[in-house]
């Protein structure tokens, strides 16, 4: 019996104790789930390794010559694991840390030799394996810290780890800054180029596997090694000149800057191509400074103004509904119409006049009378022949956020039938953008087809083209022929004997425009308010147009708000720059005949820019030439490599930087160059027989 409960004791004890334990797991995996779930499963996130994107380099953005304006520089943030592989030994890390710490301060200079120490040492105690060693570091600045102390050993080079970054920036700083645009992960609407071909430039990510340590950072497991490489985002080739840029921005600013204006915009256009040379905008800022910070050009549809007279006589004339030697009675200048508005022109002594002459003085009741007489009774007639100028479609711009045009017509609700009209025949009652006042213009220049701006003329990859854009086509052709002639013979005779005849006219050459003075309204205080826009439309030269051009400046509170003299002033300023800049412009050149006392003095050197220069000048011998080493000739100046026996030196004396160090390059000598102008003497003498490779000192004078 003893024996009996003795057994069964021990079995209640043991199945006692295997009960406990069991109630014990259970409380302590509900305590671990519901009690501790939110700790380890934090700690289980910190401990885990994922991959994670590694950033593609973007895409540079060039312009049309090829400069860079806006690309990607690598920038790099460092960390150290103090107790990586090969920093486990004590005396590895002692013996190199205050020599590390030393280099580092002379780097720098943001700590002391000491004060680098210390955190070097204190994080080493800590167990850091992610201890912060700089930001923004440059890829010289890296070059020079791998070859620090525990950096540049075989053994512990890995416990630096790299993390790249890009940085984006703008080689010309603000040179067209709003068009090239930027990103921004917080703004959803794209601006400029770089939002516009994000999916271009960006390129493909890579990919990295990571640890998140504990403080939430993200360390790389294999250092300085992508699972998945990064591909760089591809090129975009612009149609912004460098040059004309600069131009065109230098003179909006001064303009804006002497008549104290709220904003203005400049946009060059190239006419055959529709390739925008240069595009420029300013905002004044509330300490007077300008600022490129919305794009005006593209973006701000209002009252065009007298500029819109242009698309007014364009319709009448190709409706037959006049000519250019109609006349017409501007009234004195003021005229109050029937039931209608109180119309009046800047220059009050507007009596009658050929429809030529109104125009070139930019008369206002004369274009609101002539439109209303002709369109009172059928306005649809007017409406539908502005419509098939597609005036009221978006340009559909490569550049996001374009305003959008409103051309009224009977329908609408706003429409009143004895204002509207007369409004419109001047610029009134309507939403316009610079850009798309432009492209209207720019039909005019290039024989009557409109056709769309563009910003980008192609896309590459590698150096090798992907995709290319050309202009669209909005209309093949405006007008007939015979109201083009005329249309064309009204803008010129604005600048030739009109209201521009003192601000733009330029002997040189011809310019083909129309000014534009329209008050705008001012949000809700309306036309109360005396707040004028003055613009200036056109193009050049006006008998071979290659470019056009729209300039226009908002409510300028110092001096005339006139456009003649607020806006003509920029359009012959950045007019004058570019045909005197453009070589290949479409100018009959001068013919200089070189008589028989000598052929033109030349210097030795880069021959295809000679002979660039002879045919830009019209150089061409006349008669025979008694001096000269030139063969004699009727049809032009002989051209012929200068060559040079081996080991000869080429006399440079008299020549110009550029020529002397192509001369003697080519003829294989390492050239010095001391001071500035053209070369007074060379170290060694013309004819001199000395080996190639030599180096051959040239002094400038």
């Amino acid at each position: 019996m003893k024996i009996r409960t003795n057994i069964l004791l021990r079995v209640y004890i043991a199945f006692g104790l295997v009960v406990f334990f069991s109630l014990a797991v259970v409380v302590q995996l509900c305590r671990v789930q519901f009690v501790q779930g939110a700790k380890w499963r934090a700690k289980a996130v910190n401990m885990a390794a994922q991959f994670r994107d590694v950033e593609a380099a973007r895409g540079n953005i060039f312009s049309v010559d090829g400069s860079l304006l806006a690309t990607s520089v690598p920038e790099y943030e460092l960390h150290m694991d103090m107790i990586g592989a090969g920093l486990a030994i004590d005396s590895v890390f002692n013996d190199n840390v205050d020599v590390l710490a030393n280099n580092m301060s002379q780097l720098y200079g943001d700590r002391t030799p000491r004060e680098y120490a210390r955190v070097f040492r204190d994080a080493r105690k800590d167990g850091s394996r992610y201890q912060l060693l700089h930001r923004r570091v440059t890829y010289q600045e890296l070059k020079k810290i791998r070859e620090f102390p525990i950096f540049k050993s075989r053994k512990t080079k890995n416990c630096l780890i790299v993390l790249q970054q890009n940085k984006r920036i703008l080689p010309f700083h603000a040179l067209a800054a709003r068009t090239i645009g930027y990103k921004n992960e917080n703004i959803k609407n794209p601006v400029g180029l770089e939002g516009a071909y994000s999916s271009y430039i960006n390129g493909e990510n890579g990919r990295r596997l990571m640890q998140r340590i504990p403080g939430g950072t993200w360390m790389p497991v294999n250092n300085d090694e992508d699972e998945i490489a990064a591909k760089d985002g591809a090129d975009i080739i612009s149609t912004i000149n460098v040059n004309y840029q600069e131009i065109a921005q230098a003179a909006l600013l001064r303009q804006l800057d002497s008549s104290a204006a709220d904003h203005g915009c400049v946009v060059l256009m190239e006419v055959a191509t529709g390739e925008v040379r240069a595009i420029s905008n300013f905002t004044r800022s509330k300490d007077g400074t300008y600022k490129e910070s919305l794009n005006y050009a593209i973006s701000n549809a209002i009252d065009p103004g007298s500029t819109f007279k242009l698309v007014s006589y364009m319709t009448m004339l190709d409706q037959h509904k006049l000519d250019t030697n109609t006349i017409v009675n501007a009234e004195g200048g003021k005229y109050k119409f029937p039931k209608g508005p109180t119309i009046t022109d800047t220059e009050h002594d507007n009596y009658e006049m050929t429809v030529k002459k109104a125009f070139e003085e930019s008369s206002n009741v004369a274009a609101a009378k002539l439109v209303y007489g002709n369109y009172k009774d059928n306005p649809w007639q007017f409406i539908n022949k502005l419509y098939s100028y597609h005036l009221n479609d978006k340009l559909e711009l490569q550049i996001p956020g374009e305003g959008r045009p409103v051309i009224k017509n009977p329908s609408n609700r706003s429409w009143n039938k004895y204002y509207t009209l007369p409004e419109m025949a001047y610029g009134y009652e309507m939403n316009l953008t610079p850009l798309q006042m432009l492209a209207f213009y720019n039909s005019v220049a290039n024989n009557g087809k409109m056709i769309a701006p563009i910003f980008v003329r192609e896309i590459r990859r590698m150096g090798s083209t992907i995709e290319q854009f050309n202009a669209r086509v909005i209309n093949e052709k405006v007008c007939s022929d015979a109201t083009l002639g005329k249309v064309r013979s009204m803008l010129e005779g604005v600048v030739q004997e009109g209201n521009c005849k003192r601000v733009i006219k330029n002997p040189r050459y011809t310019v083909a425009g129309k000014t534009g003075t329209a008050q705008v309204a001012d949000g809700t205080k309306g036309y109360k308010v005396k707040k004028y826009q003055a613009s200036f439309c056109g193009y050049f030269p006006a008998d071979h147009p290659k470019y056009s051009m729209i300039v226009v400046v908002n409510n300028p509170t110092r001096g005339s708000y006139l456009a003649a003299k607020v806006a003509g002033p920029i359009f012959r300023e950045v007019a004058d720059k570019v045909y005197a800049n453009d070589m290949e412009i479409n100018q009959p050149a001068p013919v200089s005949l070189v008589g028989n006392t000598g052929m033109p003095k030349v210097k030795q050197g880069n021959l295809k820019a000679l002979k660039h220069v002879y045919n830009k000048l019209g150089v061409k011998p006349l008669y025979a030439s008694v001096t000269g080493s030139g063969v004699d000739t009727s049809n032009g100046i002989p051209f012929e490599d200068t060559r040079y026996k081996e080991g000869t030196v080429p006399a440079v004396t008299g020549m110009g930087l550029s020529d002397a160090l192509y001369v003697l390059g080519n003829a294989g000598y390492k050239v010095t160059v001391r001071g500035s102008g053209t070369v007074n003497t060379q170290s060694v003498t013309g004819g001199s027989l000395i080996p190639k490779g030599s180096r051959i000192t040239i002094e400038l004078q």
